[in-house]
């Protein structure tokens, strides 16, 4: 994937979330209605050996992933746990995975061990 790839992918992918989470409610169970181990009988045993193009992909997630996923984000969920979810912590994480730093130590981010008045 080139940096032309990327952000067509990348605009495509922001869309398919923004769907997502519009149409939640309406579209989608809360929990999933599939077998444990139905992922095994729908995909290949092994990668393929030559890149698929990007549709493919997206159309394997919608078809043969979100079947599987239990939705934390549905109105209609309601277990108790803490996992709030908005368009700014998306595209923070976004930024934090395009930038690719790992925070393990002050030596390597400084930034994130400087205390916030310095």
């Amino acid at each position: 994937m080139n940096s032309e790839e990327f952000r067509s992918a990348g605009k495509e992918m922001v869309d398919y979330i923004s769907e997502y989470m519009d149409t939640l409610a309406v579209k989608r169970r809360v929990s999933p209605a599939v077998e444990p181990g139905y992922l095994k009988n729908v995909i290949p045993d092994k990668a393929p050996e030559y890149p698929e193009p990007w549709e493919n992909i997206m159309s394997d997630i919608e078809d043969k992933i979100m079947p599987g996923i239990t939705h934390w984000q549905h109105p209609r969920f309601h277990a108790y746990f803490p996992s709030g979810n908005s368009y700014p912590s998306i595209l923070g994480d976004m930024l934090s995975d395009g930038i690719g730093c790992i925070g393990l130590s002050w030596v390597r981010m400084e930034i994130r061990a400087s205390p916030p008045n310095q």
